[in-house]
């Protein structure tokens, strides 16, 4: 239950996206549901550029909930 599986060398925004990397859409609808994960978790948006491994552990937690939601 520890485990929280972000990628830590990449950022948050790189994270959202490897959440998609399966799906076959356009990339504006890939866009679009980053969008929605970072309404749902506004702490996500302001730091989308920060790397995951320096997040607090409920910020990685949002932020693996939020990859989740991307697939």
């Amino acid at each position: 239950p520890e485990g929280r599986g972000v990628f830590a060398r990449m950022s948050i925004g790189e994270n959202l996206q490897m959440g998609a990397f399966s799906r076959k859409d356009d990339p504006k609808a890939i866009e679009a549901d980053i969008d929605r994960v970072f309404a749902i978790f506004p702490r996500l948006k302001e730091r989308r550029a920060q790397l995951a491994g320096t997040m607090s552990g409920g910020e990685q937690q949002m932020l693996a909930l939020g990859r989740g939601l991307m697939a």
